[in-house]
């Protein structure tokens, strides 16, 4: 059994396709492993190696899905999103400690100057234009020599990534190469994937999820990932019609921006060859996932995962078992259990704190002992989401604890808020949030996207909510926009809205 990322592309089929991209031909398995022989020679020249972070800052593409890899095989990856500030990149680049950092080779991001001035070596990353899909070259290393060269080994810290630091400081999250592999197989076995499949990747590759769920997992079944240059849903439906992709991966946001396009490409639906729909990394609304299967004809399979998991902890599993919309599914690779505030497990039905523990689960943060006390309780990771398994062990998530409304001493789950609002016909996107109240603490709060077409009134909404929900829970503000702020990740945001949206005391 593979343990390492290396040794999951040394057992692949060497002729066959690894990496693709639409319109360019596809790197086949032997030479993607000769490409990271020859960049970990680079990168060991630059002087890092084993332990040692190296930062990569690169468009999302083939290249980039390509050099993860390859610096993980030799050093410790650290992607880290291509549109930080100048600031941003001197915070992560100190707080990681690079050794080194990958940038496209002309390119003039800000991260060029922070890395110059902060003594960080820099390897120019040179993509083969007239060549395969994700082929490349490291030029700017220097004729150093790293501590610890050649390749990693299964309990080597292949990749670094920072928890999204919305109500503290970021924590480093390091996973090793057996906790990249654990995850990667816990996703192929979930999905069925084999070689014959074709993933069509539009998440970006700074996240867990699009590099773990698209590209390491395809890579361990030994099949091919077309890597796009990120979520476009003008081009999705062309890029559906020249790659034939078998499934792909995505979050909520951008299926229901692809749901917004499909009347306009009935041609391309109907002859795609989808398998499966995957989704992750925050909650589908079941409306959503019913007008994907109705729409493309095939499962849609929502998974829940997050960074110190290595993504994925529960999943809705393949026909013919029972797929449950607004469930997140049952444990898929790490065990998966309800805990109380003191530590105590919680029978079938009970809400409390969603616990994990297996091979794909981080051993803990980076120079983080405080944090570390807090996660963990009695070798169970805390989650910090709140949920509850049913008898037939379906996990739902119920919020996220920090999430949670506190209206006067009365708790609100503001997934449970969206889920109803989300069934009114007007309504194409919706957010709960917390908003300031001066008797109340918090009072509950909605922005709202309207469908195409559609109208509708703050009371029409609310009383459509009261009809659901018990009176405190009907959100006191209906605030309607165009666009829902989200994360670089795509991810709705909660935390925060109601500073953005202009709802204060």
């Amino acid at each position: 059994m593979a343990r390492t990322l290396i040794d999951v592309i040394n057992r692949a089929d060497q002729k066959a396709p690894a990496i693709g991209a639409p319109g360019r031909p596809s790197l086949p398995y032997g030479d993607f492993a000769a490409l990271i022989g020859s960049a970990g020679a680079a990168i060991n020249a630059a002087g890092a190696g084993r332990g040692d972070a190296v930062a990569i800052v690169l468009p999302n593409g083939p290249e980039m899905a390509a050099a993860f890899c390859a610096v993980a095989a030799c050093a410790t990856s650290a992607p880290l999103n291509p549109d930080y500030k100048a600031d941003e990149f001197r915070f992560y680049l100190e707080d990681l400690g690079a050794k080194a950092i990958v940038l496209a080779a002309g390119s003039e991001t800000p991260a060029r100057a922070v890395a110059r001035d902060l003594g960080i070596t820099i390897l120019d990353l040179h993509p083969g234009t007239d060549g395969p899909a994700g082929a490349f070259r490291l030029t700017g290393g220097g004729t150093g020599a790293a501590a610890r060269p050649g390749l990693a080994e299964p309990g080597d810290v292949g990749l670094v990534l920072h928890t999204s630091g919305t109500t503290s400081r970021p924590k480093i999250v390091p996973l090793s190469h057996a906790n990249l592999v654990a995850s990667a197989r816990n996703i192929g076995a979930t999905l069925g994937l084999t070689s014959a499949d074709l993933c069509l990747n539009i998440m970006p590759l700074f996240h867990i999820h699009g590099l773990i769920a698209a590209v390491s997992a395809t890579l361990g079944a030994g099949a091919c990932v077309s890597c796009t240059p990120g979520f476009n849903a003008l081009k999705f439906f062309g890029w559906l019609d020249e790659v034939k992709p078998t499934w792909y991966t995505a979050v909520p946001t951008m299926h229901q921006a692809i749901l917004a396009r499909a009347p306009r490409n009935e041609a391309s639906i109907k002859a795609a060859r989808l398998r499966i729909i995957r989704s992750s990394s925050a909650s589908l609304p079941p409306a959503v996932m019913l007008e994907l299967e109705k729409t493309f004809g095939c499962p849609v399979i929502e998974s829940y995962g997050m960074t110190e998991a290595a993504h994925q902890m529960a999943s809705n599993p393949l026909p013919p078992r029972q797929r449950k919309p607004g469930s997140v599914g049952v444990a898929a690779g790490p065990e998966v259990g309800i805990m109380d505030d003191h530590g105590a497990f919680l029978p079938a039905g009970s809400i409390g704190e969603v616990v994990i523990r297996g091979e794909n689960v981080t051993s803990g943060y980076l120079n983080n002992p405080g944090a570390n006390a807090t996660a963990f309780t009695n070798g169970w990771f805390r989650t910090g989401d709140q949920g509850m398994l049913d008898a037939e062990g379906y996990l739902t998530i119920t919020g996220r604890l920090k999430e949670i409304i506190n209206r006067g001493g009365e708790k609100v789950a503001p997934l449970e808020v969206d889920n109803v609002l989300n069934d009114h016909p007007a309504v194409r996107q919706v957010l709960t949030f917390a908003m300031p109240h001066d008797k109340l603490g918090e009072e509950v709060a909605a922005a709202v996207v309207l469908a195409e077409g559609a109208s509708a009134t703050e009371n029409e909404i609310r009383a459509f909510a009261s009809e659901r929900l018990a009176g405190f829970k009907v959100p006191r503000r209906i605030v309607f926009v165009t666009e829902i702020p989200k994360g670089a990740t795509g991810k709705l945001q909660r935390i925060g809205l109601a500073g953005k949206l202009g709802l204060t005391e």
